[in-house]
């Protein structure tokens, strides 16, 4: 069954001349289906030069969208409509509007990984790949960054010189909030020489105890690069499916096997296949949103 359903995408891709995405959070089958696969800041500048008019996004909601904004003229699917990051959400235009007011000299650098309501406001678009770069370059001092919490401490660390406002105080991203200090004095117990490396929306506590704190594309770079043998690896379990697929001849341990992102995972081999067939589910965004947040994500990748 499964192999005739890919038979049957492979076959749908090619009548309709259609390229896939996929994130590293996805299920190795869909990654291993996919023209691309990468990570946030990847995925958005791959959609930059993308030529083909029928786009299939595997990732959350808000890739998608950036994938939509950054192509008016094509159009993109999503296979599920239940891939919605709840990080995302925590972000309101409401609230930010009101952050903007409280620091009107402070510049809104908006992670990714938001609503496409939210980037329209935005100043400029980070990726927990680009951001200490993109934010050392900017000349503002005081700089607003959400929705996520722990990107922005990670930020602040690394650019003392500036003034980082996380908003709201308390977003987060569920799955990386669930990896704690205690699992990786476990896992480093039965894998002493193992490297630690963690994604930038862990806890400061869990990023002070790691070796490398990046993005998850980052943390493909530190495998190719590093001389360990031995990976323990924060974030998402998808990830590890890549790793171990790119490095057959390196191990690697997750530091938690219950990091899952449920939204990511509902995209399926069916749902793919439906999502071919039908040319749904497309993502549509308001022109002005659109237009908005363009000037956001283009700014971003200018500086990338």
């Amino acid at each position: 069954m499964s192999q005739d359903l890919i038979n049957e995408i492979m076959a749908l891709k090619k009548e309709k001349k259609a390229i896939l995405l996929a994130h590293n959070y996805q299920a190795p089958i869909i990654q291993d289906l996919a023209d691309f696969t990468g990570d946030s800041l990847e995925l958005a500048q791959k959609t930059s030069k993308i030529k083909a008019n029928l786009i299939v996004f595997a990732g959350a909601e808000f890739m998608a969208e950036t994938a939509a904004i950054l192509n008016p003229t094509k159009k993109v699917i999503i296979p599920s409509t239940m891939v919605k990051c709840p990080m995302a959400y925590m972000l309101s235009p409401k609230v930010l509007t009101e952050y903007k007011t409280k620091y009107p000299n402070a510049i809104v650098a908006l992670y990714i990984n938001s609503t496409a309501e939210t980037k329209a406001l935005a100043d400029i678009c980070i990726t927990s790949g680009n951001a200490i770069n993109v934010i050392s370059s900017l000349k503002e001092r005081e700089i607003l960054i959400g929705p996520d919490k722990n990107l922005a401490h990670y930020i602040q660390l690394k650019i003392p010189d500036k003034k980082i406002i996380p908003i709201p105080d308390d977003g987060y991203c569920y799955v990386h909030q669930k990896f704690q200090p205690s699992d990786i004095r476990m896992k480093k117990e039965f894998y002493p020489n193992a490297e630690v490396i963690v994604h930038p929306e862990t806890e400061p506590v869990v990023q002070e105890l790691a070796d490398k704190v990046t993005s998850t594309a980052g943390m493909l770079m530190e495998v190719s690069l590093s001389k360990s043998r031995e990976f323990i690896v924060g974030t998402e379990i998808g990830l590890l499916d890549r790793l171990r697929k790119e490095y057959p001849d390196k191990k690697f341990i997750p530091l938690l096997n219950e990091a899952i992102c449920i939204q990511q995972k509902k995209i399926t081999l069916y749902n793919l296949y439906l999502s071919l067939l039908y040319e749904r589910y497309q993502i549509q965004i308001p022109r002005e949103i659109a237009n908005y947040s363009r000037r956001a994500i283009e700014r971003m990748l200018q500086l990338s």
